[in-house]
């Protein structure tokens, strides 16, 4: 039976929970995950679990923070006054909202700490630093 390789087109079912058993995603309202193996385009550890696996295997892989999201990261807390914040809204701990770089770019964040004249966004993914567990079952090899 064939393994999976750099190269192959997976189909993936997956659950992604924390260490304590919290769910934070899983694929089977959705469908099976597919991606291509070896053009990065999901989390490090995650493609490298799929290495080796057959069709119809299921297995269980804790993927510590480094292979993940990688660790929370201070300097992408950034200080911002209230007044720069959209007209009318009444911040909130745990809010998101959508920021833009100099060049243009959508950056998702969540409001971290609000103070009297300034918010504190933190723009680290909400995964950071945490290790996850999946469990995976390998749906299809398309090579």
């Amino acid at each position: 039976m064939q393994e999976v390789k750099e190269g192959d087109t997976v189909k993936v079912h997956y659950k992604g929970t924390l260490e304590d058993g919290a769910v934070f995603d899983e694929s089977k309202d959705r469908g099976p995950l597919e991606f291509k193996v070896g053009e990065r385009k999901v989390i490090p550890g995650f493609e490298d679990a799929v290495v080796g696996m057959k069709e119809g295997e299921t297995k269980k892989e804790t993927i510590p923070s480094e292979k993940a999201y990688g660790p929370r990261r201070d300097e992408m807390l950034l200080e911002v006054p209230r007044e720069r914040l959209p007209e009318g809204m009444e911040p909130e701990v745990g809010q998101q909202l959508q920021v833009t770089t100099n060049d243009g770019q959508p950056v998702p964040v969540r409001i971290a700490k609000i103070e009297e004249e300034n918010v504190v966004l933190d723009a680290n993914h909400p995964l950071a630093g945490k290790d996850l567990v999946f469990e995976m079952t390998l749906v299809e090899i398309a090579s």
